[in-house]
């Protein structure tokens, strides 16, 4: 486990467990040198626990990278929680994980993420301060939107030469909370739509409101369109997908989807421009950093607006340097949170 945090360049790794409520906690803290660790709060079920862990250090690291790059005074950390087969009381489970996060000092805060939702950080916050995305607080979702709609039209113009997206080809893998708010943006754009999603409402909905075309999920990424925004799971780019691709860009919401960094090689390789993922889709973490820290609503969209800026600015560096923008990327957020 040291070799994994010492490849990460990782500062702590805490495990807690509460069996009067069944709670098995783990929280990563990759990177306090901007300020202190924020990162979201999965509930899932894992295998073991070494996966668990495993996921709570790969999801720490990029949201220091995110963090950094956003131009935020924070962290990067994660927490998992193993979810059990029989949850007695959800809400004591919670708050049982608020008074572990509690324990650290304000050195780690936590937010909404998979499998949580702003109900479950209303338990947490019974027991500390350090949590956002509460009811009070509000959904990131749509911050979240913002921000890569931004982005999308930064890599537009970095790849087509305008940044209007009048009767642009966009192809959405999956429309949920954040995937829907930006084809609505999108919509309203003028782009023409692509989408897939498992839950075959929301793609009805869609072609309702937006009028999208409906491509099927095992299509979804080698549907021709000038950019696709995968908006679902990670690790969605492998070497096999990126040879199938169709598009001019990669500019969407998921986290994590190049299944190893090499694939950001492979996707230049065919001139595919891809908008790093922890740039573009920073948004809903500045919500809730600048919300958590009472900055006004107007202050928050400002600060959104630096995602498109900070894309632009990392494909210039890359197309100066014929490299990959996903390398330069990391090397800028390197820069600051090692310096």
């Amino acid at each position: 486990m040291f070799d994994i945090m010492d490849a990460a360049r990782f500062e702590t790794l805490h495990l807690a467990q509460d069996p009067q409520t069944g709670l098995k906690a783990i929280i990563a803290i990759h990177n306090t040198q901007l300020g202190p660790a924020l990162g979201g709060c999965r509930f899932l079920p894992y295998a073991n626990t070494q996966l668990a862990v495993q996921d709570a250090i790969r999801l720490a690291q990029g949201m220091s990278y995110k963090a950094a790059l956003a131009g935020l005074d924070q962290g990067g950390g994660k927490a998992v929680i193993m979810r059990p087969p029989h949850i007695n009381d959800r809400a004591a489970l919670f708050e049982a994980f608020g008074r572990f996060i509690e324990s650290l000092d304000g050195r780690y805060i936590t937010a909404m993420d998979s499998g949580t939702s702003s109900v479950d950080m209303d338990c947490i916050a019974q027991a500390t301060q350090h949590v956002t995305s509460t009811t009070q607080a509000g959904d990131p979702s749509p911050h979240t939107a913002m921000g890569v709609f931004a982005g999308i039209r930064a890599t537009a113009y970095a790849r087509l030469g305008s940044d209007d997206l009048e009767d642009l080809r966009v192809a959405i893998q999956g429309l949920g909370n954040v995937g829907y708010a930006l084809a609505e943006q999108l919509h309203a754009a003028g782009a023409e739509l692509l989408v897939s999603d498992l839950d075959l409402g929301k793609v009805e909905l869609a072609i309702e409101q937006f009028g999208a075309h409906p491509v099927p999920n095992h299509e979804i990424l080698s549907v021709p369109c000038d950019i696709l925004a995968p908006c679902g799971v990670g690790s969605v780019f492998d070497e096999l997908a990126v040879s199938r691709l169709r598009c001019s860009a990669v500019a969407g919401a998921a986290n994590n989807q190049l299944a190893s960094p090499d694939i950001s090689d492979a996707l230049q390789a065919r001139g595919i421009l891809y908008a790093p993922d922890y740039v573009i889709n920073a948004g809903g973490l500045i919500y809730v950093a600048l919300n958590h820290r009472g900055e006004s609503l107007p202050s928050i969209t400002a600060h959104l607006a630096r995602i498109s800026s900070r894309l632009t600015e990392i494909f210039a560096h890359a197309q100066a340097d014929k490299r990959p923008p996903a390398r330069v990327a990391d090397a800028l957020a390197e820069r600051l949170l090692y310096p």
